[in-house]
């Protein structure tokens, strides 16, 4: 990852931070879960710009750059456009074709890797130093989603051929190596920008980026055949995946290494569970709930008090 310039602004708390990177991830676990309704009515292009659309309106204000930011240098440009296309656009995609193909036990599988798979890039690209007490956190979070999707009833494994789970499950991986690289290049703009303006621009660049397949699939789409409560649900999932998650994220990420927010990651998976089993009426075994515990103790761990994971200092470009 390129570095970004060395103006900085001051984080949150701590305990905030974690408060924002567990609601953020929350939110995304919700989104997720409860949009499900909107893939089997709305084109996925056309649902992902009709998202970003939304969002860059409730958003036009965050576009300007406050007197405390220095211009972007053109290594800040190039992250914030990497940032949108692997953590809005292709993230969106890939997840939401892949869940399609493969079963929901392998999904779950697969997503439970992220925080390990954060830890590592933000070794490898941010040098960051992961603490013992970290690592175990991290093994706890991964070792509960996982216990958790492979205890879910054998219902819920989906149908479909050999071939389609195989393609669904390169999908999924791509869209956690997609979630894994924003929570890293992210660590890297919160050094440059605020998280008003990351959450904006990166928006944009999901519009532009969405725009063309999106309004090739408007043009054949019937808009009034879709009811009334699907546009208000449209407008949740926007603002959600638009606004809510980037801004608690980033503002998050200005006080946690990046290492560290990637345990943070567990709560999509959980939420989205939670959510299936709250209003979805999707059943919960005793064996779950376990799961779901050495998860959260995981979480719980990490933002207890304690020397954290040592933040390089960005250099300038």
């Amino acid at each position: 990852m390129q570095d970004t310039p060395s103006t900085t602004v001051a984080g949150p708390s701590r305990w905030l931070a974690c408060l924002c990177l567990a609601a953020s991830m929350a939110l995304v676990g919700s989104y997720v879960a409860l949009s499900k309704p909107l893939t089997l009515i709305l084109p996925i292009f056309l649902l992902a710009w009709l998202r970003f659309g939304i969002g860059a309106l409730a958003m036009v204000r965050w576009t300007r750059r406050t007197p405390d930011e220095p211009p972007m240098s053109g290594a800040t440009k190039r992250l914030v456009f990497l940032e949108s296309l692997l953590g809005n656009f292709l993230f969106s995609v890939l997840m939401l074709n892949g869940v399609k193909l493969t079963s929901v036990v392998a999904t779950g599988v697969i997503m439970s890797g992220i925080p390990a798979c954060v830890a590592l890039l933000s070794w490898i690209f941010l040098k960051e130093r992961i603490s013992t007490r970290v690592a175990v956190a991290i093994g706890l979070a991964v070792a509960g989603i996982t216990l958790f999707t492979l205890a879910r009833p054998a219902a819920d494994t989906g149908a479909g051929s050999t071939e389609s789970h195989w393609l669904g499950n390169l999908l999924i991986i791509g869209a956690v190596l997609c979630e894994s690289a924003y929570a890293v290049i992210g660590k890297r703009l919160t050094g440059a920008l605020s998280a008003r303006r990351i959450s904006a621009l990166i928006n944009l660049w999901g519009l532009a980026l969405a725009t063309p397949l999106g309004l090739y699939q408007a043009m054949s789409f019937s808009f009034a055949s879709v009811p009334s409560a699907y546009w208000l649900l449209l407008v949740f999932y926007a603002l959600a995946a638009s606004v809510w998650t980037v801004w608690l994220w980033m503002t998050g990420l200005r006080t946690i290494p990046a290492a560290h927010a990637g345990l943070f990651t567990v709560m999509l998976p959980i939420t989205a569970a939670a959510v299936g089993v709250l209003f979805l009426g999707e059943p919960m075994t005793r064996l779950q709930m376990l799961a779901f515990g050495i998860a959260l103790a995981g979480v719980v761990l990490a933002t207890l008090p304690g020397s954290s994971p040592s933040v390089p200092s960005p250099k300038p470009s």
